[in-house]
């Protein structure tokens, strides 16, 4: 199993970075390698969230996204090309000055054999250019 994980604190209450993780269908807008990304189904607090991303290749994978507003979200894999598990979240909490720290994570198994350093690569490789989405779009969203 491969995992990642990283926190970093945005300027923006948990609630403001709550609704840019929840808001799937704009994550083309500032996630290069997200290609697509469409809500197929709601049922209560749970939402079956279908992407489609480019990342060495193109696939489309589908997640249960659970949200629990505003202190973060779960996820957990439903279908897709290459991953055969994916559990992961974000953790969002005050932080002084009315600042958020959030944490992400995510582990991940695969369809195919993938040596353990590529795996850990495949789910961790875009972490620092995706967090850095994240603070342009809280500062293009809420000017902070």
């Amino acid at each position: 199993m491969a995992q990642a994980q990283i926190t970093e604190v945005f300027s923006c209450s948990p609630l403001e970075l709550f609704k840019i993780v929840t808001d799937y269908s704009k994550y083309p807008e500032f996630l290069q390698e997200v290609k697509s990304c469409e809500v197929l189904r709601t049922e209560g607090s749970r939402k079956l969230v279908e992407y489609q991303v480019s990342v060495m290749k193109n696939f489309k994978y589908n997640l249960w996204m659970t949200e629990v507003e505003p202190s973060g979200v779960n996820w957990e894999f439903a279908s897709g090309d290459l991953f055969k598990t994916s559990l992961g979240s974000w953790k969002l909490q005050d932080e002084p000055g009315g600042k958020c720290r959030a944490t992400y994570s995510v582990e991940a198994t695969f369809n195919m054999f993938v040596p353990g350093p590529l795996a850990k690569a495949l789910v961790s490789v875009n972490l620092p250019s995706m967090i850095s989405a994240y603070h342009k779009r809280v500062k293009e969203l809420y000017g902070k």
